[in-house]
């Protein structure tokens, strides 16, 4: 018989720890001897997938088009770096593999927004009659009101060209450190 899950826990983590120790092991062998490695079990492979699955439903990934994307590339980022969990530094697994997980959806999305801003541009250069750009600005308007428009990012204010609507790369500031000022250079 066996023993019953308590709480909302979908995944077992002793046993998850105890397969990774486990398939460690016997890939750190494989090396050894010099053969290929073999690849996870299916219960490593099952809890991966688990993870991946029950994340995906979190509010800030539920309503992507391409969750199933974001579900196998976080998968397959699982499986490449199943040997890098060292028990010696952490007993959950959970925690390790949740957290690429969530850093793999998050590629995925980065990957879906430049592959949309492509898209968008291609539509715009290749629409000499400007029904293309009508028909956004058409569906934007009916979001203005909500903020939650899907063409915010392709739609120019008058100031603005199409060029300066690629996305653009944050700049990181660490903990501690302070944004230095910008420089207002114009004569006055």
């Amino acid at each position: 018989m066996s023993k019953k899950r308590e709480g909302n826990h979908y995944i077992d983590n002793e046993r998850f720890l105890n397969e990774l120790v486990a398939h460690k092991n016997i890939v750190n062998k494989a090396k050894k001897e010099g053969i290929k490695p073999p690849g996870v079990n299916n219960y490593i492979g099952q809890c991966f997938l688990d993870i991946a699955n029950n994340l995906s439903k979190k509010p800030n990934f539920a309503n992507y088009t391409y969750k199933d994307e974001m579900v196998s590339d976080s998968v397959e980022n699982c499986i490449m770096y199943a040997t890098n969990f060292d028990p010696l530094k952490s007993r959950n697994p959970f925690a390790f593999f949740t957290q690429i997980i969530y850093y793999a959806f998050l590629r995925r999305i980065q990957k879906e927004k430049k592959q949309l801003y492509i898209k968008m541009r291609c539509f715009e250069e290749n629409d000499p009659t400007g029904r293309f750009r009508n028909w956004m600005e058409k569906e934007h308007s009916k979001y203005e009101d909500t903020g939650l428009s899907p063409f915010a990012d392709f739609i120019p204010n008058e100031s603005q060209t199409t060029e300066s609507l690629k996305p653009k790369k944050k700049k990181r500031v660490r903990k501690g450190e302070i944004e230095p000022p910008t420089l207002d250079l114009e004569d006055k």
